[in-house]
């Protein structure tokens, strides 16, 4: 067969196929042109999740009838003022959405430039069918209808109008991210389903486009290195989805999807999210146009760096940095649903035996009798049971005032699980176990940082050493880290094929259960060891220590040692969720509690 030239509209419809993959994609390309010509408002109608109709009004600078009949030839750009492509600055350049969208389905372009006449031009699948003045205010709209209407092997593949819908708010939420001074609106099928003002922070615009809940939930991430600099917002680990479709990275303006992010949000969010549990991130990254190739891809979704190693560590270190600052700081927003179990109910008799206990921990003794009538013992009826049973400690110095504290004071301890603590602005509940076990990971994190400087991590010799059976496989996997182990101050070694023989255990983990430990630690080496670094390997295995080392649920704390916990709980990083992502504390505020009794 001899070769010969593809006709012209044949190749439109081949770069068609490159540029337009669905609707989303055709409304990506024409609210870019939008962003690129100045727009200041941009206003978005769908008809049928964008099948049927899309249309895009913006107030930019406009186009006249000669440059309207250019924007419609292939690789016809106003975007690129030389032939220096690597210095591009604009979101699109490449000049083939316009006719790539006109190739597939009719395309109306009317526009305006500001003290000129407005004009009209109308392509039906490649070819001019209208053109003539039009009357519109400065600014542009273009309209698409019945995209791949009559190109039926392209129609069937896209799938169904509310995911097609879905996929074009996606691509607004996006590009109304990276522009938080342009006003965004959407309708769909009349209804509006989206309307953000011009001029916001970032981050009351970010919030606004996911959840309103992050904007009292986030961190502002900031950080600026060899002339590249982050900046961005990003959830507290405290509040999380279960997928990750929340994660935005935006690259000089530019949304992109890079696999770059999922792998370094791992490393930031390490210990503090559960594996199953993503953040809610937004970055924005400006990089030097030499240092980052923004023409990987057709539709412009996806980015080369130069260096990516030092990208990827300035994401981690930015988020590290930021969640580090907040120290303590949890999601605090009361829930809904566990406020509304709060509820008055009839007392009714209880058997005795069957009353709860609470363990209090009073600034002074008292007994029930000092609040109760004097004659209420001859008036008690005989079947009710004994006042309910306390502990109290007396104190050596009065109580501390709670609002001398962040976290309050130490009140009472419920279930032998949660500490309560009384504190300025309402009342705190801490998770015993959760807390410890964070406080015990960043102990021994600090220790392992002292080992750089010729320090070692402290361990405790055990009387008699202890023999852990395991399954061959898993001994295997112990032998080879053992070494990395001992630097964490756990000495063991093999004690035959299916057991190893403990010697030592870290000093700050006090009476640990060793068997647990050491199951433990193999069977998250089984499951993560190859996935993951030499660092979020050993961040792994002091994870699996601390929890091992941590005040356990069901121990019964002194007054001294419940406000031991919260201070040091104040001045720690991260303390507000343990290593697995859960709030260690939370608050209910005094308004709160005044819901509870129908005050407010």
């Amino acid at each position: 067969m001899s070769i010969r030239r593809l006709p012209e509209h044949l190749v439109n419809r081949i770069a068609a196929g490159e540029v337009v993959e669905r609707p989303a994609s055709a409304l990506k390309e024409i609210v870019e042109n939008a962003l690129d010509a100045g727009a200041t408002r941009i206003a978005i109608r769908l008809s049928n999740g964008g099948l049927d109709r899309i249309e895009v009004s913006d107030d930019g600078c406009g186009m006249d009838s000669a440059d309207m009949a250019l924007a419609l030839e292939r690789h016809a750009t106003s975007k690129l003022p030389d032939d220096a492509i690597e210095n591009v600055a604009t979101l699109g350049f490449r000049g083939e959405a316009l006719p790539s969208i006109a190739s597939v389905a009719r395309l109306s372009i009317d526009s305006r430039p500001r003290g000129a006449d407005g004009w009209n031009r109308t392509v039906d699948n490649g070819r001019l069918v209208a053109e003539g003045p039009a009357a519109l205010p400065p600014g542009t709209r273009v309209t698409v209808e019945e995209l791949f209407g009559k190109v039926p092997a392209r129609r069937k593949f896209l799938r169904s109008a509310k995911a097609e819908y879905a996929a074009c708010l996606d691509i607004v939420r996006r590009l109304a991210m990276a522009h938080p001074s342009v006003a965004f609106s959407v309708e769909h099928d009349g209804r509006r389903v989206l309307g953000v003002q011009g001029d916001e922070a970032r981050e009351d615009r970010v919030a606004a486009l996911t959840d309103r809940q992050l904007a009292d939930n986030h961190v502002i991430v900031s950080l600026e290195r060899d002339g590249v600099r982050l900046s961005g917002v990003a959830s507290l680990p405290t509040y999380n989805r279960g997928v990750g479709d929340h994660q935005y990275l935006f690259v000089n303006g530019r949304p992109v999807k890079d696999r770059l992010l999922i792998g370094a949000l791992r490393g930031a969010y390490a210990d503090m999210l559960a594996r199953d549990r993503h953040p809610v991130v937004a970055l924005f990254l400006d990089v030097p146009p030499l240092d980052v190739d923004v023409n990987v891809h057709p539709a412009k979704t996806e980015v080369r760096f130069r260096d990516p190693a030092m990208i990827r560590g300035m994401i981690v270190s930015g988020l590290r940095r930021a969640l580090d600052a907040e120290g303590f700081r949890a999601v605090q927003q009361a829930d809904a649903a566990g406020l509304a179990a709060w509820r008055p109910e009839p007392m009714s008799p209880t058997p005795i035996g069957a009353m709860p206990i609470f363990e209090a921990a009073a600034s002074s003794p008292a007994s029930y009798s000092q609040f109760a009538p004097a004659s209420f013992a001859d008036r008690r009826p005989s079947f009710l049971a004994p006042p309910p049973q306390a502990r109290a400690e007396p104190a050596a110095a009065p109580a501390p005032e709670g609002h001398s504290f962040p976290l309050g004071v130490a009140r009472g301890q419920v279930a032998r699980t949660y500490i309560v603590a009384e504190a300025e602005d309402g009342l705190v509940i801490v998770d015993q176990h959760a807390a410890h076990e964070r406080l015990t990971l960043e102990r021994m994190r600090r220790a392992m940082e002292g080992q750089e400087n010729g320090n070692r991590v402290a361990s405790q010799a055990l009387l008699l050493p202890e023999v852990v059976e395991l399954d061959e496989p898993a001994c295997d996997r112990l032998e080879a880290r053992a070494a990395e182990l001992k630097d964490f101050g756990l000495d063991l070694e093999r004690f035959g094929p299916s057991a190893m023989l403990v010697r030592a255990v870290p000093a700050m983990l006090g009476q640990s259960d060793v068997q647990g430990l050491v199951t433990d630690l193999a069977d998250d080496l089984a499951a993560y060891d190859s996935a993951l670094s030499l660092k979020e390997r050993l961040d792994l295995v002091a994870a699996t220590m601390a929890c091992h080392g941590s005040v356990r649920a069901g121990r019964v704390l002194s007054v001294a040692e419940m406000n031991a916990l919260l201070r040091e709980m104040e001045v720690t990083p991260r303390s507000g969720q343990c290593n697995h992502g859960r709030p260690t504390w939370v608050k209910l505020g005094h308004g709160d509690i005044e819901k509870l009794f129908g005050r407010k």
